[in-house]
């Protein structure tokens, strides 16, 4: 069985050592040699993929894939279903499951409320309407070719090396203030049990990828000064702070994510919530 990774960055990596546990062999893209050689050193075959050209060696080992997880980005339109011209079989005849790694902020704002995989998406930014065609894109892409095609929709991601401890070393963390503003989270390494779970059943559809506890940003960084034995930093108003657009926009949309479809699956999740996870992230955080 031959997993094909592409955009194997932070959630591709973690995707990858899932399925490295089972035995599988691994490939994966990157932009940059640099980034090739580290994937090489996770035993990881690697490819340097600029989301245009295929090379011949990405080609030959595209053949024998089972198992396609796409994480890249879209610009203006999916790179690989682009490139594959509506039939990614072209490319891998072998291919049995495909999974695309997408986004809960195409749900856009819900001020506040509990939303599920049947709740219409009604995305705000560029970004998220990029993701939403392209789940499109490779849902139909499924159906047509008989393959099941899961879509991850995947909360705030974070991990060793991504955390708020590393926030608060750094001296970066930031305690900011919104009412009743919610985030939704996920755990570097349940999103890499989540896709094998749901190749290892050949299970498509949408699934949302998060813990069972929304909560307000500020509580998280609370909790991990607290374990680290430090003061947390003050708090800060929300409409004071400056912020990058993008961040701003994260602040526009105010949800809590159901992740009852993929527990009613059979999924069960190392890290259901943010106390558990820091709790034993604390450890090992960098």
């Amino acid at each position: 069985m031959h997993v094909m990774i592409f955009g194997c960055g932070y959630s591709g990596t973690a995707i990858a050592k899932a399925f490295l546990a089972e035995g599988f062999r691994v490939s994966g893209t990157t932009r940059s040699a640099d980034k090739a050689a580290a994937l090489k050193e996770h035993g990881i075959i690697p490819h340097v993929f600029d989301g245009e050209t295929l090379d011949e060696a990405l080609l030959a080992d595209m053949k024998s894939a089972t198992h396609l997880v796409q994480s890249i980005a879209p610009r203006d339109s999916d790179p690989l279903l682009r490139l594959a011209g509506g039939d990614i079989t072209k490319l891998m005849p072998g291919l049995q499951w495909i999974g695309y790694l997408s986004t809960v902020g195409v749900y856009g704002d819900h001020k506040g409320r509990w939303i599920d995989e049947e709740t219409p998406c009604d995305p705000v930014s560029g970004r998220s309407k990029e993701r939403l065609e392209a789940e499109e894109g490779w849902i139909a892409t499924g159906k047509r070719l008989g393959i099941p095609a899961a879509v991850l929709r995947l909360s705030g991601i974070y991990g060793p090396g991504r955390n708020a401890f590393c926030n608060l070393e750094r001296g970066t963390a930031r305690r900011l203030i919104k009412k009743d503003q919610v985030f939704n989270r996920i755990r570097v390494e349940d999103i890499g049990s989540a896709t094998r779970f749901l190749a290892d059943r050949g299970i498509g559809g949408i699934y949302n990828v998060t813990d069972d506890l929304p909560a307000p940003p500020q509580d998280i960084i609370v909790e991990a000064a607290r374990l680290m034995g430090v003061t947390p930093p003050p708090e800060q108003a929300f409409e004071t702070a400056e912020l990058t657009p993008m961040a701003r926009t994260f602040y526009g949309e105010n949800k809590r994510v159901s992740n009852a479809k993929l527990k009613a699956a059979g999924f069960v999740f190392a890290h259901p919530n943010y106390q558990v996870s820091l709790a034993q992230l604390v450890h090992n955080y960098r």
